[in-house]
């Protein structure tokens, strides 16, 4: 199985790059991840979207998974209370 590439949009970088550092490096921990399984044992698929999350802590991962072009488009990074609005 091939390696996913993962690409930020622009919100999810800012979101990103916003966090404190130990934040940024849990999640960019979990995000690098991905690229070797899209779909972990803690992911859930998001009713109504095509998209999935992760938990990392109590910051949520929101990604969309594109198996044609073997990519992983991350959508959203927040806070829990935060990232479903």
């Amino acid at each position: 199985m091939s390696k996913f590439r993962v690409i930020f949009n622009a919100s999810a970088e800012k979101e990103f790059s916003k966090l404190d550092k130990t934040a940024q490096a849990r999640v960019f921990k979990a995000i690098a991840k991905l690229e070797d399984d899209p779909r972990p044992p803690n992911c859930k698929k998001l009713k109504g979207s095509p998209n999935w999350r992760i938990r990392v802590g109590d910051f949520r991962v929101v990604y969309e998974i594109v198996d044609d072009t073997v990519q992983i488009n991350i959508v959203k990074i927040g806070h829990r209370k935060d990232v479903y609005d």
